[in-house]
């Protein structure tokens, strides 16, 4: 008789939902963070910040925009990007829009996720939109 040993994965989560309340920001930046640290070889500086400022962006714009609940984060790595996929429950797209100079509502996520990544694509389907991040490595 052949013992069964349960295989225990101890790599950090590479996906989460969050609820849509301001913190999730910054549990997603975290999240970020440990799967980014996991990665070998390892990102270089800018490459990780850029990462967790797409993830910080992506998660806010759908926590205010969206009106949904919930939404997720997906991260994936391959040897020259990583993927940064943030998913809500609102069919519409990320809308550009005049970013406000006096700080008062911001405007300048959407067009730096675009200048961060090197691609950047939405889909939309009967469950809301998923936003696609893909940045170097």
């Amino acid at each position: 008789m052949r013992t069964r040993h349960p295989r225990i994965d101890t790599r950090p989560p590479d996906h989460a939902v969050f609820d849509a309340r301001p913190e999730a920001a910054a549990d997603a930046r975290d999240l970020a963070h440990m799967f980014m640290n996991s990665l070998d070889p390892p990102l270089d500086t800018l490459a990780a910040s850029s990462v967790a400022l797409v993830v910080s962006e992506l998660v806010t714009n759908a926590v205010r925009h969206a009106h949904g609940a919930t939404c997720s984060l997906r991260l994936s790595a391959r040897p020259s990007t990583v993927i940064v996929a943030v998913t809500d429950p609102d069919p519409r797209p990320p809308r550009e829009r005049a970013p406000d100079l006096t700080g008062g509502t911001g405007g300048f996520g959407w067009p730096m996720v675009q200048n961060l990544a090197d691609r950047v694509t939405v889909s939309t389907g009967p469950g809301g939109k998923t936003v696609r991040a893909e940045l170097p490595r």
